[in-house]
């Protein structure tokens, strides 16, 4: 599909009375929920990586307590990481977006990486795989996500991640996967501030950006970095609900994060040589004239924030 077909179909959705359930729909028989295991195999090796980055910086999966924004059509990474022994994962999302076959679904699935999430959290396969197994067991019989993990994975939607009722210095680690670039800027500071304010002091916030033209992905003739061809207001012509996209750049969220108090003590931000060609080769409009063309055509990063220990915000 051309992306500008997409957008503009996704944007009349987003209009119209039964356009989330129609939008559904299509993603599963036409789009990324269509080819679940692959889907849900990326996600997985993201977790992987997460839990990793989540280790070197002193906040191991086991026994931690967890908070993520977005939580999407299914909780992979709540559940992962309740089969990896987390003392609580709280996940919150905007719009209600979970669907129970799709929850069914990855915990089945789950089964396929007991060894992985073992490895990755430093406990034995056989509690790993015993977790699943009852998690599978107790959503077949309908358990709701909080029933079926023994009240360590709480779904909260609609819900806003910048502006939470979780008491202050309550949490080990807030975290994202592909979700801050398609939140607005200015929220984007609030989730910040709110992270700093739920965060107990050395806890982290770890978020894994997409920051690239996300319609790359069902347009062939487009690269990630299509979308700085066009000012704000052209861009809002495609711009929809279902997948806004904010256009940050890589730095800016790092940029912001620092603004907050929090201490950068990860960024995996890198100016690939393929993505510098690819900009090179195509027009910029002048509003993102400014930006080194290094800075400018990163299209993902890993960071992490840390709260300084010996901060307590009010």
């Amino acid at each position: 599909m051309h992306w500008r077909a997409k957008g503009v179909l996704q944007k009349v959705l987003g209009h119209v009375p039964g356009g989330e359930e129609a939008h559904y729909v299509l993603q599963r028989r036409f789009g990324g929920l269509r080819g679940f295991t692959r889907e849900f195999d990326i996600k997985m090796d993201d977790w992987r990586l997460m839990a990793g980055h989540l280790h070197k910086a002193g906040v191991p999966i086991a026994g931690a307590r967890l908070f993520e924004i977005g939580s999407g059509w299914y909780p992979t990474f709540p559940f992962a990481c309740y089969l990896g022994g987390a003392r609580q994962v709280i996940t919150v999302d905007l719009n209600r977006h979970i669907k129970p076959d799709l929850v069914r679904e990855c915990a089945g699935n789950l089964g396929r990486h007991t060894a992985l999430i073992a490895e990755a959290c430093g406990i034995a396969e056989d509690e790993v795989r015993q977790r699943q197994q009852q998690l599978v067991e107790r959503l077949q019989r309908n358990d709701d996500v909080a029933a079926a993990t023994d009240g360590v994975v709480v779904y909260d939607a609609p819900a806003d991640a910048s502006r939470t009722s979780i008491p202050a210095h309550e949490l080990d680690c807030v975290f994202s996967n592909s979700v801050l670039e398609h939140v607005n800027p200015e929220a984007v500071d609030e989730i910040f501030r709110e992270a700093m304010r739920i965060l107990a002091p050395g806890g982290i916030m770890f978020h894994s950006v997409n920051c690239g033209d996300h319609y790359a992905y069902v347009d062939s003739k487009i690269n990630q970095l299509n979308y700085l061809r066009y000012s704000d207001r052209e861009w809002r012509r495609w711009d929809n609900a279902f997948l806004y996209q904010n256009r940050m750049r890589a730095y800016e969220f790092v940029d912001r994060a620092t603004a907050v108090g929090f201490d950068i003590v990860l960024n995996t931000e890198c100016a690939r040589e393929k993505r510098l060609a690819e900009l090179a080769a195509m027009p910029v409009h002048p509003q993102f004239a400014h930006i080194p063309p290094e800075r400018l055509c990163v299209t993902s990063i890993d960071f992490i924030g840390r709260k300084r220990p010996a901060e307590v915000s009010p």
